[in-house]
C-alpha cells in the first residue's frame, strides 16, 4: 500500500477525539461541523490534517466513494457487499 493510501485510511478511519461528534469516525462527521472547522481553523498536528482531508472529501464529493474503507467494530475494512447497490454504479 502506497504512503498516501495509508493516509486516506487511517484519516477515514480516525475517531473524533473530543467536542460534540466524539467517538464517531472523521468520514462520518456531518459537513457542516466541517466547514466550522475550515472557517475556525483546523487544529494543529496529524488532526488538524486528518479533518482537513475530510473537509476536502466532503467538499468533492467523494463521501459515498470512500465508505467500503471504514472499519468496522470487528476491525475489518466493509466490503462492496455491504454497499447498496444504488451507490456503487457511479454511472448513474
Amino acid at each position: 500500500m502506497l504512503p498516501d493510501q495509508q493516509t486516506l485510511i487511517e484519516a477515514i478511519n480516525q475517531t473524533m477525539p473530543f467536542g460534540k461528534y466524539a467517538g464517531w469516525k472523521l468520514l462520518q462527521l456531518p459537513e457542516p461541523y466541517l466547514v466550522w472547522f475550515y472557517g475556525k481553523g483546523f487544529p494543529e498536528g496529524k488532526l488538524g490534517q486528518q479533518l482537513a482531508l475530510m473537509y476536502e472529501v466532503k467538499l468533492n464529493g467523494l463521501e459515498t466513494m470512500l465508505q467500503p474503507l471504514l472499519k468496522t467494530k470487528e476491525n475489518k475494512t466493509e466490503t462492496m457487499s455491504k454497499i447498496p447497490a444504488k451507490n456503487i454504479n457511479l454511472l448513474e
